[in-house]
């Protein structure tokens, strides 16, 4: 499996505005976004991996405001996957009907994967976190990346993913990934008309 920017268009164009396909890995950023970026996180086959080998996923940053991002993937990652999913946040007592924890110390299991929504400040303090209790993947959302938490996390043997969705990750590896980034739901062998 390769992890060209596997968009469904003919030209198989980086979904990333500014963006150049054709990286050998991904779809290469623009310079001014990848400044200062030393790090090299995994490919998709390895991302692949580290989903196929998840079985519970905690959620740092949980909220129950629907529109947030967190929102977003805790509803899709509770209704189309069978991981065990589990929210921390010390401010919210639910989130989906689902008991908020105030900490990854505080789940009644170890989680295989954290899924991070925190502010870049916080993340080093969240990887410490993460390798306390033992979890074995390390997953900071899209907009996410700091090398920190990053070496925290890989120096305690736990492997990393910088700004990547956790969601979109997974509906891209299961087939539910629309043009747009969503599952429309629609199973058909009729060809769409978009214009005329």
């Amino acid at each position: 499996m390769t992890d060209a920017c596997e968009l469904p268009v003919a030209t198989a164009a980086c979904a990333l505005p500014g963006a150049r396909p054709g990286a050998a890995d991904s779809c290469e950023l623009p310079s001014a976004i990848t400044a200062g970026r030393t790090w090299r996180g995994p490919s998709a086959g390895e991302r692949l991996a580290l989903l196929r080998g998840t079985k519970s996923i905690a959620i740092v940053g949980a909220s129950g405001n629907p529109a947030r991002a967190s929102y977003f993937v805790s509803t899709y990652l509770t209704s189309s996957t069978e991981y065990d999913v589990y929210f921390v946040n010390p401010r919210v007592a639910t989130v989906l009907g689902r008991p908020v924890y105030p900490s990854l110390a505080d789940l009644p299991v170890v989680p295989d994967l954290v899924d991070v929504f925190r502010a870049d400040k916080d993340l080093p303090g969240v990887a410490r976190e993460a390798v306390q209790v033992g979890a074995k993947t390390l997953w900071l959302q899209l907009g996410s990346w700091n090398e920190e938490a990053a070496a925290i996390a890989e120096d305690a043997g736990l492997a990393v993913v910088m700004d990547s969705c956790v969601k979109i990750e997974h509906a891209r590896f299961h087939g539910g990934l629309h043009l747009a980034g969503f599952d429309t739901g629609v199973i058909s062998s009729k060809r769409q008309v978009v214009a005329r």
